[in-house]
């Protein structure tokens, strides 16, 4: 798995952090998604996609390998 973010498209919810913090963080001054793993371990696969579903901005894109 390949996690991709549009950082332009993110609306600073929060919602990826709350479901998968070990993948996603916010910046400080405005709240946009920072991507911190683009190549997330297997058992954070699942979270990862459902950070792409509920995503309000659909700001973040899973590209399985």
């Amino acid at each position: 798995m390949r996690v991709e973010v549009d950082v332009p498209k993110c609306v600073a919810s929060g919602q990826c952090v709350m479901i998968a913090p070990d993948v996603f963080d916010q910046r400080e001054e405005d709240g946009i998604v920072i991507l911190l793993d683009e190549q997330p371990a297997s058992e954070l696969h699942a979270d990862v996609r459902e950070s792409a579903v509920v995503c309000p901005a659909a700001a973040i894109r899973v590209v399985e390998n």
